[in-house]
C-alpha cells in the first residue's frame, strides 16, 4: 500500500478498495494539532472522490490512536494566544444536514464507511473523533478517557449528543464527569466499541474486516445505509420508513440489485460495481 508524500502528518494509501488514514505524528501520541485537522480532512476527501474507494480506516502509528488536543495548544490558549484550536472549515457538504456541517461532524457526510481502528490510547477529541466514526474496532491495547473534565473543559463537539446513543445516559455521564480511563475489554461491554482484537493481529483482522466490506457488499448500499442510519438518529419512525422508501426505488433500479440478485443465484462472488 503506497503512502503519499503530499500530506505533513499523516499516511494516507489505497488498496483492495480501502483507504488507510494512518496519524502520524507518533512521538505525539497523534495529538491533534492545525496540520493534522486539515490533512484529515483533505485524505477523507480524497478518499471520497475515489471510484477505487469504498470503505476508510482512521488510525494511528506508533502506540497510540489520538491523545487529544495537543497539549501546546492549550498551552497557548491558556497563555491569552486565542483560540489556538484548527478553525472551523467550511462545510464537508452544504446539501448535507445542519447537524453534519460542524467543525467535528462533518464524518456523517462522509459517504463511504469510515472505521476507527483504535490501536492505542484515544483521548479526548480523539474520542470525538472516534465517536463520529460508524465503526470503533480497538486493540486489546486500547484505553479511552473523554479527558475534559480534567483539563477544566466541558464535553466537547457534540460528545454529550454521542455517548449517550453508545453507551446509555448514566454511563455517559460516568465517562464524562471522572474522565477516568476505560481498558478495551470495558469499553466493549459499554456499547462503546464494536470489537476488541488482539494487539498482535490488530492491524490485519481491521484490513480483513475492512476489505470484506470493500469486496462482499454494495457500495451502493453502504452509502444509502451510511446516510439512512445518521439521518434517522434526527427523524421518527415514520420519516425513517419514507425515506427508506424512497431510496428502495433507485435500489430497484441500480446494477448491484441485479448483481446482488444473480451472484446469489448463480453461487459465484459477487462484482459489485456501485452503480
Amino acid at each position: 500500500m503506497g503512502n503519499s508524500t503530499d500530506y505533513a502528518d499523516i499516511l494516507y494509501g489505497v488498496d483492495a478498495g480501502v483507504a488507510t488514514i494512518t496519524l502520524n505524528r507518533p512521538d505525539r501520541l497523534n495529538a491533534w494539532c492545525a496540520s493534522l485537522d486539515t490533512d484529515v480532512r483533505a485524505a477523507m476527501r480524497a478518499a471520497s472522490d475515489d471510484d477505487a474507494v469504498r470503505v476508510i480506516v482512521l488510525t494511528g502509528a506508533g502506540r497510540g490512536f489520538c491523545a487529544g488536543a495537543d497539549m501546546n495548544v492549550l498551552q497557548g490558549i491558556q497563555d491569552g494566544g486565542g483560540d489556538a484550536r484548527p478553525e472551523a472549515a467550511g462545510p464537508w457538504d452544504p446539501a448535507a444536514r445542519e447537524d453534519f456541517r460542524k467543525q467535528y461532524s462533518w464524518f456523517p457526510a462522509v459517504p463511504k464507511p469510515i472505521i476507527a481502528a483504535i490501536n492505542g490510547p484515544c483521548a479526548g477529541l480523539g474520542m470525538v473523533l472516534a465517536l463520529y466514526a460508524d465503526i470503533r474496532l480497538a486493540s486489546d491495547l486500547a484505553v479511552f478517557s473523554t479527558a475534559f473534565a480534567r483539563r477544566g473543559l466541558i464535553a466537547e463537539h457534540g460528545i454529550s449528543w454521542l455517548l449517550p446513543r453508545l453507551v446509555g445516559m448514566a454511563n455517559a455521564a460516568d465517562l464524562l464527569f471522572s474522565a477516568r480511563r476505560v481498558e478495551a475489554a470495558e469499553a466493549r461491554g459499554l456499547g462503546l466499541v464494536n470489537r476488541v482484537i488482539p494487539h498482535a493481529d490488530f492491524a490485519a483482522e481491521v484490513q480483513a474486516y475492512a476489505r470484506m466490506l470493500a469486496s462482499e457488499v454494495s457500495p451502493r448500499s453502504l452509502v444509502a445505509m451510511k446516510r439512512e442510519l445518521w439521518n434517522a438518529q434526527f427523524t421518527g419512525l415514520g420519516e425513517a420508513i419514507e425515506a427508506a422508501n424512497l431510496d428502495m426505488v433507485g435500489s430497484f433500479a441500480s446494477d448491484d440489485f441485479r448483481e446482488g440478485v444473480a451472484h446469489y443465484l448463480e453461487k459465484r462472488p459477487a462484482a459489485f460495481t456501485g452503480r
